[in-house]
């Protein structure tokens, strides 16, 4: 027997919700098999099998509060019954209304037989393929079950993956309402963007970048990039090394408040907003200020792979002197993003749209995008503010001085 016990949580997690069961009681499993999902207010965590064998127990069940190392149920070896089978059924109630009661009997005693007196090879098929003893038809000399019978018989069609509650469509019909609970996540997230506003004094700075000198770059030498690299030339790894030279530039833009203490961080590590089906996580690219376009491309595609899967962890999240949003990908032409606190910054990225602007005395046409830097007043100036975001647009708009460190 193994026990299945609930992930070490991080210091900051005190608790999660069982998410998932993947497996039911009497159902077999292997080693590394995922069995059952977690959800904390940061990530989702996966519960893996053991070793191999058989769903014995479950403590636990969905939807149910969990700490870290509570044990959620027990596998044992597929020989052995499950500890949560329900119990046989009474005879009379299996039996035709018409049978006597010493045929009643029999048929009880037949079944037992079946269930109870397997060859290891027949326990084997039974455990691998998910079959109820009962429910194959034996044609063994003493009524029990041959492994041809295993071999031969189907498993019933799982059930229906369970949907994530939030996922529920709204019933059909006139005026109608759903009330659902929130997921942890969802409710966490809800309450650090309600502190941040009640406690940072946000303010936004506007900006607008000229992207045609990007664009130009990527096409330049997006295949030379992609056939040395692997991965393809995007507008975040520019961005990312522009807040980073920015961030050099002002210190106090990747400084933190704690209490009446300002920290002051001496390295770079850059939060990328990502949007997943639970809400919007904000894996870390660490040390910036040493990665080149590509290694941040890589890093940035790994994370988004893993925020569709549920795959981000703790580990990917925690930290970060300083964000990025991207709002433009799903068509924002301006917003105010608000802080990840405890960071003192945001910049917020959006649409690229071609529009009329003056140049060199001439109204031509340019793919245009509006910034936005959100800031914590309380120790960044208004100055600072807007030097960065000048800062940002200026190395954007000649990308040879950010690549050359100019």
């Amino acid at each position: 027997m193994a026990e299945i016990k609930v992930p070490v949580f991080s210091e900051s997690v005190s608790e999660g919700t069982l998410l998932t069961w993947h497996k039911k009681p009497g159902e077999a499993v292997k080693r590394g098999e995922v069995l059952a999902e977690i959800e904390t207010d940061k990530v989702v965590l996966e519960v893996t099998a053991l070793q191999d064998g058989v769903l014995q127990s479950i403590a636990k069940q969905e939807g149910d509060t969990v700490l870290s190392e509570e044990v959620l149920g027990v596998v044992g070896d597929a020989g052995s019954a499950p500890a949560a089978a329900p119990a046989a059924a009474p005879a009379e109630a299996s039996a035709p209304a018409a049978a006597t009661p010493a045929a009643a009997e029999s048929v009880q005693g037949n079944e037992a037989t079946r269930r109870d007196d397997l060859s290891p090879a027949v326990r084997k098929i039974v455990a691998e393929k998910g079959l109820n003893p009962a429910d194959v038809p034996a044609t063994g000399p003493k009524g029990n079950i041959t492994k041809a019978d295993a071999m031969g018989a189907t498993a019933p069609a799982a059930a229906p993956a369970k949907a994530p509650v939030q996922a529920a469509p709204i019933p059909a019909g006139p005026r109608t309402e759903q009330r659902v609970p929130m997921t942890r996540i969802r409710s966490r997230i809800a309450e650090r963007l309600k502190e941040v506003q009640n406690t940072a004094a946000l303010l936004t700075t506007f900006n607008e970048v000229n992207m045609q000198p990007s664009m130009d770059l990527r096409k330049k030498y997006q295949d030379q990039f992609v056939a040395k690299h692997g991965v393809k030339l995007g507008f975040m790894s520019l961005f990312v090394r522009a807040a980073t030279e920015a961030l050099k530039a002002f210190p106090m833009i990747n400084a933190s408040v704690d209490g009446k203490d300002i920290i002051y961080h001496g390295y770079y590590d850059i939060g990328i907003a990502v949007a997943s089906e639970r809400g919007l996580v904000v894996p870390i690219l660490r040390d910036t200020d040493q990665m080149s376009l590509a290694g941040i491309e890589k890093q940035i595609a790994e994370f988004a792979q893993k925020a569709k899967a549920g795959k981000l962890t703790l580990e990917d999240m925690s930290g970060g002197t300083f964000s990025i949003t991207n709002g433009g990908t799903f068509g924002s032409m301006m917003s105010t993003p608000i802080i990840n606190a405890p960071q003192s910054a945001i910049l917020g990225m959006h649409n690229i749209i071609e529009r009329p602007i003056a140049q060199n005395g001439q109204v031509v046409i340019a793919p245009m995008m509006y910034l936005a830097l959100s800031y914590d007043h309380r120790i960044i100036d208004g100055k600072e503010a807007v030097q960065f975001l000048v800062m940002i647009k200026n190395l954007l708009e000649d990308p040879a001085r950010m690549l050359l460190e100019l």
